[in-house]
């Protein structure tokens, strides 16, 4: 056990004692509203006097509704308030704790080198030559990518490092004939300039990313290689990229992986780009600092990071069992004691989803494969032995329980169900720091790592409260096993179009209306515009009309496809 996860604990059990003793001062935590069974009693007594035609108030609609509503609907509903209230409190204590961590790493000025040696490969000794270089596999997964296909394999050609000490495998699933093709002969051309290239092919895509990095493994050169990079298909390293990368991975014996920060090209292209941007900045600059500076644990990003060829094999290789191929290999390596570390001043260059429903269809896989993950390794995890108790507690709780599941499901049931639901029902309570200083806190713990995003906040808190539904349907899939749970779709790419257009993928084509619109945040945002106008017009002792509103403004412009791209939000 490690200072780092001996403060880690610390300080996440310092967010915790401040997240309840805030809680009590307010007097926020108050269970005293007590959740009785006569109102549920007196609406089955009133339904038998209407069914046995005694009842004076069997024409009364309105009073059915209200027996029904105070003694059966109320209760109910109460405690999934309750429920979501206790889920909230998990969530913004982990925020807050992250958020902590990443604010005094910045604060101190903390680098890996404190915790990890790190000396440059010398490479001016004449005796030793290139042989001082381990031998390093670049590996590039690639289908259809007929938009980046050459960005990316020039980028890994052009890196930092003897050419007799580095391989570039390019492993190609791609389906069309034509773009198989022209990346063919693209490696052809890398190889005619000197470069040490393979152009790697298989006769079917099991096991999708994950099939066909376990294919390429298994070549010579590949076992040979100490050290293996990946980079996806629309990903381009910076030439010096396994110069800062690597001497981690060759000083210290214990470290499996390096992971570098991924830094976009089109982050400014539409408001759907700037609030992804803001998604993995928190991602990147406070979820995988905190876990890199107090665990060594973080999950491996699927790109942009170096490997540990033997701790590759001793985890137990690549498996197709959940779409989160990289979460899992990162899991299965921590539980065999391996560390992580996370380098975030190094940066690789790539491109966010430019649409809606390719944002969607990532963020899908994501969500549903990380609760997955979780339902297969939760037992793995409890039954490891080469793994401290405090993480272990880290993994389960914070990484897994609170990230995957907790999030999207307390925000959707929460935000988008049970507050505009509550605006029908006034016997239902609904706790002030639980709607309002919660958010704001979260806000808070989000923002306060890039301020120069604030003024995109607005925008970005809407479309969290859109995706939340998309998340907890994908989580719930995932962690239930439920159709579609294992699908995988690859993301749409740009590439060069980026420089040649301000708007991409914008070009009129002829779509079927389910392709043009998105039913369920239509739906949604009409069961929103009612909730909101029932509460303007009748809104008693709640006014949440304004924010229904926008909430139901802000499905209905997703659910039309619109994501900014229009001069105004550039």
């Amino acid at each position: 056990m490690e200072a780092g996860e001996i403060g880690g604990a610390l300080l996440f059990l310092l967010a915790a004692a401040a997240a309840v003793a805030a809680a009590v001062s307010v007097g926020a935590v108050d269970f005293s509203r007590p959740l009785t069974v006569g109102g549920f009693q007196e609406a089955v007594t009133w339904l038998i006097g209407v069914l046995d035609g005694t009842s004076s108030a069997a024409a009364d609609v309105y009073g059915a509704w209200v027996a029904v509503r105070a003694g059966v609907i109320a209760p109910v509903l109460q405690v999934a308030v309750w429920a979501c209230m206790v889920m909230s409190v998990m969530l913004v204590v982990e925020a807050v704790y992250n958020s902590v961590v990443s604010l005094g790493v910045k604060a101190i000025g903390w680098k890996p080198e404190w915790r990890f040696k790190w000396k440059a490969l010398d490479g001016d000794d004449e005796e030793k030559g290139s042989a001082h270089y381990p031998l390093v596999l670049i590996q590039i997964p690639m289908y259809n990518e007929l938009e980046v296909y050459k960005l990316s394999i020039a980028a890994a050609c052009e890196l930092q490092w003897p050419k007799d000490r580095i391989i570039v495998q390019v492993l190609d699933d791609s389906t069309d004939p034509f773009i198989k093709n022209l990346v063919e002969l693209e490696c052809e051309n890398w190889a005619n300039k000197g470069v040490n290239i393979r152009y790697t092919t298989r006769t079917s895509r099991k096991g999708f990313k994950a099939g066909a990095l376990k294919k390429g493994m298994e070549c010579d050169y590949a076992r040979q290689s100490e050290y293996i990079a990946i980079f996806d298909a629309d990903f381009q390293p910076e030439p010096d990229f396994l110069l800062r990368t690597v001497p981690f991975l060759v000083n210290n014996p214990e470290v499996a992986l390096v992971q570098a920060r991924w830094s976009f090209m089109n982050d400014t292209t539409s408001l759907l780009t700037r609030v992804q941007k803001m998604f993995f900045d928190y991602h990147f600059k406070v979820e995988q600092e905190a876990g890199s500076a107090t665990f060594a644990f973080f999950s491996f990003n699927g790109t942009a990071g170096v490997w540990r060829t033997v701790a590759i094999k001793e985890a137990g290789g690549w498996k197709d069992r959940t779409t989160v191929e990289d979460m899992d290999l990162a899991v299965r390596a921590t539980l065999k004691g391996w560390k992580f570390v996370y380098v975030g001043e190094v940066r690789v260059k790539s491109e966010l989803p430019s649409t809606y429903k390719a944002y969607c269809r990532q963020q899908f896989r994501w969500s549903s494969g990380g609760a997955h993950l979780f339902r297969k390794m939760a037992k793995d995890v409890l039954v490891a032995k080469d793994v401290s108790l405090l993480k272990k507690s880290y993994m389960l709780y914070s990484f897994f329980l609170v990230r995957r599941v907790i999030a999207p499901t307390a925000a959707c049931i929460l935000y988008n169900i049970i507050l505009p639901v509550s605006v029908t029902i006034p016997e239902l309570y609904l706790p002030g720091w639980g709607v309002a200083y919660i958010p704001m806190v979260l806000t808070i713990v989000t923002a306060i790592r890039h301020p120069k995003n604030l003024h995109i906040m607005p925008f970005w808190i809407l479309f969290e409260s859109v995706m939340t539904v998309r998340r907890m349907r994908a989580a719930l899939t995932g962690l239930l096993e439920l159709e579609g749970f294992n699908q995988w779709v690859v993301t749409k790419k740009v590439g060069n179009d980026l420089e040649d257009s301000e708007v991409p993928l914008l070009q009129k084509t002829q779509k079927r209306l389910r392709d043009r619109v998105n039913f369920p945040e239509i739906g949604f945002s009409v069961f929103l515009f009612l909730c909101a106008s029932y509460n303007l017009a009748f809104h008693g002792t709640t006014s949440y009309y304004a924010n229904l509103y926008l909430q139901g403004l802000a499905f209905l412009l997703l659910g039309l496809n619109f994501t900014g791209t229009c001069s105004c939000c550039q």
